[in-house]
């Protein structure tokens, strides 16, 4: 990676203390993935970077450094912030989560990017309904699972590679595929078995029918946590009222 880096696109994707007046950030950025450098006294009442370094805000930004973690240098407000607020904004911090829970340190990520980017702006339209919101997230769990080597294939059995058909159940096995079960299998309720009617409505995003929304979470739930191991999403504790659809 280049020791000097002038006016990268980029997110905060978390934020924490460091030192007595820095910030130790993970940004996402265009060309080099996941970053994590330090924000020298932007905890600063004067600093000019403080009220910049803020959850999604497109910025560009400029770091240098050989190590791991890098130096921040200019800061700069490319775009308006985008401004979430209830399970938009609670679904903003999950899928930063995410991100800084499963990308490598400064692997590129450009397409991850503008999913994101994307993603956070489809958040911003609040008057959206519940499965317009779970689509937004199980797309965005989809495309990260499969940037990084680990798509899901929603088409095929992995078996005999034979059409999912709506009215038979499959057993999803993480990094393998779903196995063919029949229409009656006998372990119906094992969370790993799934109807293909609904894999299918996740393959098209549609996920309006509460039944179909819950069998695509836990879906992505199982796929995820290979991959993020034993620790849980802080995020997800967000979402512990009744009222508010967990992730």
């Amino acid at each position: 990676m280049d020791s000097r880096v002038s006016l990268q696109p980029a997110y905060v994707l978390h934020r924490r203390p460091f030192q007595n007046s820095s910030l130790l950030i993970d940004f996402l950025t265009l060309d080099y993935g996941r970053v994590r450098a330090i924000a020298k006294g932007a905890r600063r009442q004067k600093s000019r970077s403080r009220a910049l370094l803020q959850l999604f805000s497109p910025l560009l930004i400029s770091f240098s450094g050989r190590g791991e973690v890098k130096t921040l240098g200019q800061v700069e407000a490319q775009l308006n912030p985008i401004h979430l607020q209830g399970q938009q904004l609670f679904s903003g911090m999950y899928l930063n989560e995410l991100l800084v829970r499963l990308l490598h340190n400064q692997e590129e990520h450009q397409q991850l990017y503008r999913h994101y980017q994307q993603t956070l702006l489809g958040l911003k339209d609040s008057s959206q309904g519940q499965g317009r919101l779970e689509a937004l997230l199980r797309r965005f769990e989809l495309g990260l699972l499969s940037e990084l080597g680990y798509a899901l294939d929603l088409q095929h059995d992995c078996q005999e590679q034979h059409p999912i058909a709506p009215d038979s159940h499959y057993r999803f096995q993480p990094d393998i595929g779903f196995s063919p079960l029949g229409s009656e299998p006998q372990d119906q309720e094992d969370p790993r078995v799934f109807l293909g009617r609904h894999l299918i409505a996740l393959r098209e995003f549609d996920l309006r029918e509460p039944q179909t929304a819950q069998a695509a979470k836990r879906l992505l739930r199982q796929a995820l946590q290979v991959h993020l191991g034993d620790k849980p999403l802080a995020s997800r504790n967000l979402f512990t009222v009744r009222s508010r659809p967990s992730l």
